[in-house]
């Protein structure tokens, strides 16, 4: 007899997790109903919260945060933090703003928006602020509010609208532009679209309804549960309107990733024969093994965001990562439970036939397994381990190819002037810049720290300078210790001129003047972006080595595994360039309007894509490691490997493509290209970096692949993902006199 603590001490977490499947099969009904119940005060809780607000965008450390601080301390109650709107109105050709009728339904129009709400400010009157254009075509009234868009109510933006509309009745082209009118990004019906690809792709899969349905059902449990937690706690952590569409993006795709391998191996185990309640137990002993592991580089990579130090990226990494944390608990506790309601259904009628006609002739004994004709993952491993260097050769100069547009990437962050030339905030952006010059979208505010001697001599020194269209005389505050500037650039917002004239009134002015405004958070946004790209890429590549070296106890297998990741991630980032930035094929994703990525995108998919790519390379080499450390030569295990995990991982990141791609069609042009890069870099990664060029890696490097150094060896702890020490478990435990289970795959 062995020892108790044989096992542990070869799978201490495959043998708690093969206890864990076992005991959430036997309990399900338990299970299943404390699952529900969390749902449920999920539920009843962002029920009953305030509407999430758009969270406080703030950039610790950089100079346009600074000027902000200083702006709300020494000039309070100006609504600094708060909404703002413009309404535009252009004269009919041939005429201006200043003729006596129009400029009657300017005045119309402000007495209107002063009345319309107690959340305003100030209204400005264009011919009392020179907000007409020189050619008097044009003129704007600004509207300031106390609070931020989030928070408007939807009587204020509904007089802000009307105000508009009255207007555009009386002879005037009217639009209306700003924040105010920002709200909760638009779900499409792409989202809808994706999770029914899934469905699609688990029936043809696992070709039975009942087994297609579980990491649907599941994950959307899963996605309930943490899309509504972070609702009801949005207000208290201030999350911001945005966290949940990460979280519910992350959190289906693995969601549902994590369940089909964990289902999958389940119907393995069964077609060897084994009883129900134990193959429950080994698909989590082993399969889910594998998801713990894949979970915990994602979470890794979400939560390294916060070395970049910014609250809302933070935010974000964290609530994604929780929701995370759920889809794996999930797959480990509710799939198990579910397969043990859905009894023989998780295989098709066919498969059930066909397994009644093998038992009624004698059957496989339990454990032992079935001849296994070649599939297609077989075909493919074959046909990769015999031409190694051409498949390797053309992965990596593919991938090169469609990588070089990163070169040409420009950063900055979305505004007016990137939505749709259908909505009246692009219409309003494009009528200032015609009417007043391509800067007036994004004007420098200049805050000065000290008297008014100081702001005027800051004035004439930015004066002095290139690449200005308008300064405004210097605005002090009640105090006199502190005066505004308003420098409007001839450029547009995102250009380098524009981001050269920050830089020039930065280096020409003293330490008590401070340039901020939203193009210049932009620019401090996508500097601070930059700095952190290679601490983040050090902390979560690094530790994510670290645990893929414990869970291959390899050197080199974890080493390819970040290469690889790293030329799919920049791939697809010059996927991205191609499409957002150059405009190639950008009408068939519906891109309107080409501009600069938005700064947070590479950093963004960095962090996302390492943690997805790893899943894939957990879920496929575990399957050739399993197979390598039972006896099996360097390819024979690379073919053992793809013929169990190939189908599976092939659907995955369908699955996983089709999710992504579903966000491309939301019409907020941020979530359009998170959607569009996590979908083109799980591409580029399953398909060609996992399925092409880690199998022909791995081939040319035969037994080096799993070399560890013998002092390392001896240290490391062996979690045993692959499962070994539960061979000593026994195939099946059924009580005398009980039947055999009919099921076979």
């Amino acid at each position: 007899m062995s020892c108790p603590t044989t096992k542990w001490e070869y799978a201490p977490v495959a043998t708690f997790l093969y206890k864990l499947g076992r005991s959430a099969f036997r309990r399900r009904r338990l299970v299943a109903l404390l699952w529900v119940a969390l749902l449920a005060v999920a539920g009843i809780g962002a029920a009953t919260a305030p509407a999430p607000t758009s969270g406080s965008f703030s950039i610790p450390g950089t100079e346009a945060q600074r000027a902000f601080d200083l702006l709300e301390e020494r000039f309070p109650g100006a609504g600094a933090d708060g909404a703002t709107a413009r309404v535009v109105f252009k004269a009919p050709e041939g005429q201006k703003m200043t003729d006596p009728a129009h400029k009657a339904v300017v005045e119309e129009t402000v007495a209107a928006l002063k009345s319309g709400s107690d959340q305003i400010v100030s209204v400005t009157d264009p011919y009392t602020a020179q907000a007409v254009s020189q050619n008097g075509s044009t003129a704007y009234v600004s509207v300031a509010y106390k609070v931020n868009s989030m928070e408007l109510t939807d009587g204020t933006r509904e007089a802000l609208t009307q105000a508009g509309h009255d207007a555009q009745g009386k002879g005037l082209t009217v639009e209306v532009g700003g924040d105010a009118l920002q709200t909760m990004p638009e779900t499409g019906a792409g989202e809808i679209v994706g999770v029914v690809i899934a469905g699609i792709v688990l029936v043809l899969t696992f070709g039975s309804l009942v087994a297609a349905g579980l990491p649907l059902l599941t994950a959307i449990i899963g996605v309930g549960i943490g899309v509504s937690s972070i609702a009801a706690l949005a207000n208290v952590l201030d999350l911001g309107s945005t966290t949940s569409t990460l979280a519910m993006m992350i959190g289906l795709a693995v969601g549902i990733d994590y369940a089909l391998f964990i289902v999958s191996r389940y119907r393995a185990e069964l077609a060897e024969g084994r009883e129900k309640e134990d193959a429950a137990g080994r698909a989590v002993g082993t399969a889910g093994s594998a998801v713990v592991f894949a979970g915990l580089t994602v979470v890794i990579a979400l939560v390294g965001l916060a070395v970049v130090n910014i609250p809302m990226l933070t935010k974000m990494g964290f609530a994604a990562a929780g929701t995370v944390v759920i889809a794996v608990l999930i797959a480990l506790t509710l799939i198990p439970a579910m397969l043990g309601f859905a009894g023989d259904k998780v295989v098709g009628r066919k498969q059930r036939k066909a397994a009644k006609a093998a038992t009624a002739a004698g059957g496989v004994p339990a454990g032992e397994k079935k001849a296994e004709k070649p599939n297609g993952g077989t075909r493919w491993a074959r046909f990769v381990i015999r031409r190694p260097v051409m498949v390797l050769l053309i992965g990596v100069l593919g991938l090169g190819a469609i990588a070089l547009p990163a070169a040409s990437l420009e950063m900055g962050l979305p505004d007016d002037g990137v939505k749709p030339t259908s909505t009246t905030e692009r219409r309003a952006y494009d009528t200032l810049s015609d009417g007043f010059g391509p800067g007036f979208n994004g004007p420098l505010l200049v805050v000065v720290d000290g008297d008014k001697a100081t702001a005027d001599r800051t004035v004439s020194t930015i004066k002095g300078l290139e690449g200005w269209a308008a300064v405004t005389p210097a605005t002090p505050n009640k105090a006199g210790d502190a005066a505004m500037i308003t420098v409007v650039p001839k450029d547009r917002p995102s250009s380098e001129a524009t981001e050269s004239l920050v830089h020039d009134i930065r280096d020409a002015t003293g330490d008590e003047v401070l340039v901020t405004g939203a193009t210049a958070m932009n620019i401090d946004f996508s500097q601070k972006m930059n700095d952190a790209l290679v601490p983040y890429l050090a902390l979560v590549v690094g530790l994510a080595f670290l645990l893929l070296t414990l869970v291959f106890r390899s050197i080199l297998v974890p080493l390819k595994a970040a290469l690889g990741f790293l030329l799919s991630v920049v791939a697809a980032l010059g996927a991205v360039v191609a499409v957002f930035q150059w405009g190639w094929l950008g009408s068939l994703f519906g891109v309107e309007q080409t501009g600069p990525i938005m700064s947070m995108m590479p950093i963004f998919m960095v962090g996302v894509v390492f943690g997805l790519a790893m899943d894939y390379e957990v879920f496929l080499v575990t399957r050739m490691r399993e197979a390598y450390v039972h006896g099996e030569r360097p390819g024979e295990a690379i073919v053992t490997g793809f013929r169990h995990s190939a189908r599976v991982v092939t659907a995955a990141a369908v699955i996983m493509i089709a999710v992504f791609s579903g966000f491309i069609g939301m019409t907020d042009q941020m979530i359009k290209m998170i959607g569009f890069g996590l979908a083109v870099a799980v591409l580029f990664d399953a398909f060609v970096v996992r399925m092409a060029i880690v199998p022909a890696v791995l081939a040319l490097l035969g037994h080096k692949a799993w070399w560890l150094p013998k002092w390392l060896d001896r240290i490391l702890p062996n979690v045993d993902v692959e499962g070994e020490g539960l061979a000593e478990t026994p195939a099946t435990n059924e009580a005398p006199g009980s039947k055999p289970d009919l099921v076979k795959v």
